[in-house]
């Protein structure tokens, strides 16, 4: 790898672990910390003040991590986000997951491999640790026909939007033009195209119109089976 080193803020209330990692990453030419914080007010000024690379976040922390993932990917949809964190809970991953973390990493695993998440998740990779993988496999595969979440899974086809998105795609369903909905969300027009590209791509819609005509008629209840 050329250039200069890929610069790093990593923010979690633990100092002594903070640290750990912070020389851990360190040791790695490629790789420079430029900022640490503890608080999800924390990751969002050190994100503003520093423009970093990438950003590692542990989700236990003054503010909640979730809170600064949202606030910090609604201003910027395409920053890199690895989660740090002890939870292996389904809420936690897919909560994360959904809301445009590009990674989500257990605490515990080995320098090595968290260097090889950062490089993978940099290159435009995502990353999630293997003892999780499973779980990814089954919420993307969906409930068997024989299992009863299928019914109620069924008709939520704007399941995997966040909350964000689904304030964004009702607007444009409304007939608001990406800057009109950046000036009532209070967001940059560019960031709004940012959104409506995820939400394309999460709803496998071809355009704009598809995806609103879509949430039209879920709206109405009149969503055929064949586009559930």
């Amino acid at each position: 790898m050329s250039g200069n080193p890929l610069r790093i803020v990593i923010v979690d209330d633990h100092p002594m672990f903070r640290r750990g990692v912070a020389r851990t990453l360190s040791e790695v030419p490629e790789l420079t910390v430029v900022a640490e914080g503890a608080s999800a007010d924390d990751a969002v000024t050190l994100f503003i003040e520093h423009k970093p690379d990438l950003m590692l976040l542990d989700l236990s922390m003054p503010g909640g991590g979730h809170a600064a993932l949202t606030r910090i990917l609604d201003v910027d949809p395409q920053f890199r986000i690895i989660v740090l964190t002890v939870s292996e809970d389904d809420a936690d991953l897919f909560r994360a997951l959904k809301s445009g973390a590009r990674g989500y990493v257990l605490k515990g695993v080995s320098a090595s491999t968290l260097v090889e998440a950062i490089m993978g998740v940099v290159a435009g990779e995502s990353y999630v640790s293997p003892t999780l993988a499973g779980k990814i496999l089954r919420e993307m595969r969906g409930p068997r026909v024989d299992e009863p979440e299928v019914a109620a899974g069924a008709d939520r086809p704007f399941a995997h939007l966040t909350q964000r998105e689904e304030q964004i795609l009702k607007l444009v369903a409304d007939g608001r033009t990406n800057k009109e909905v950046g000036n009532q969300l209070e967001l940059q027009e560019k960031t709004v195209k940012h959104h409506m590209t995820r939400i394309l791509q999460k709803l496998n819609a071809r355009n704009r119109t598809e995806a609103a005509r879509l949430f039209q008629k879920v709206a109405l209840g009149q969503l055929d089976p064949d586009e559930r």
